[in-house]
């Protein structure tokens, strides 16, 4: 089964120099029958006005995995990382114990956009963490690139939970994935337009995937991240 959760319907806010949007609960929007899915908690899609940013606020407790789609995002935290993630990075940093970080638009000039997810851990108390690798275009188009994992396999960053995260760049071919018994998906749209098992998504769109043995995902112009789940 596929559930589409609509772009349109997603919590949204428009502070100025954020323009954000919740495909889950999350701060001032609330919705009871969108808290997240399985471990996946949070999906943000920011777009943050050059020079602007979110200043030193904490976490603690959570896996949090940047995407940046267009621009750069400067990230310093309390562990004394200081990086720029440009598109194709992917980030990961643990909560864990408690951190202190800001991010920043690494631009005067363009903004920047980014999906900001956020994933429950397998356990509370990890000692904080930071991790950054970049999967290039070459790496993702047309296929389903794991760039997130349990293990860190292939290259992918490591994760505090049982989750396999894949991005993808499609332009004009299909790409599929198999689900093991008893695991579950979502899809995330965050450029153009896409189709899975038939079914029609676009950018900001999500899906939620059960007792789906394989998905078939298609599309031109798009990119897509795919959650396999426990």
């Amino acid at each position: 089964m596929i559930t589409i959760r609509r772009a349109e319907d997603r919590g949204h806010f428009d502070h100025g120099w954020l323009d954000t949007y919740h495909t889950f609960s999350f701060a001032d929007y609330y919705d009871p029958d969108f808290m997240g899915f399985r471990t996946l908690r949070v999906i943000n899609d920011d777009r943050v006005a050059p020079g602007q940013g979110f200043g030193t606020h904490g976490h603690r407790d959570m896996e949090i995995v940047t995407y940046v789609i267009e621009g750069a995002l400067a990230h310093r935290d309390s562990m004394g990382t200081g990086s720029i993630i440009h598109p194709g990075e992917v980030q990961r940093m643990s909560a864990g114990t408690g951190v202190m970080h800001s991010e920043m638009n690494a631009s005067l000039e363009e903004p920047v956009r980014l999906l900001q997810i956020w994933i429950l851990p397998e356990r509370r108390g990890i000692t904080p963490d930071y991790e950054q690798k970049m999967f290039s275009e070459e790496e993702r188009r047309g296929m389903l690139r794991l760039v997130a994992s349990h293990d860190g396999r292939d290259g992918s960053v490591t994760i505090h939970q049982d989750v396999q995260l894949y991005a993808s760049l499609l332009n004009g071919g299909e790409v599929t994935h198999d689900f093991a018994p008893n695991r579950y998906g979502w899809l995330q749209v965050a450029r153009g337009n896409v189709e899975i098992n038939g079914q029609k998504l676009k950018e900001g769109d999500g899906a939620a995937i059960a007792a789906e043995p394989r998905v078939a995902i298609s599309g031109s112009g798009a990119e897509v991240l795919l959650f396999d789940l426990n």
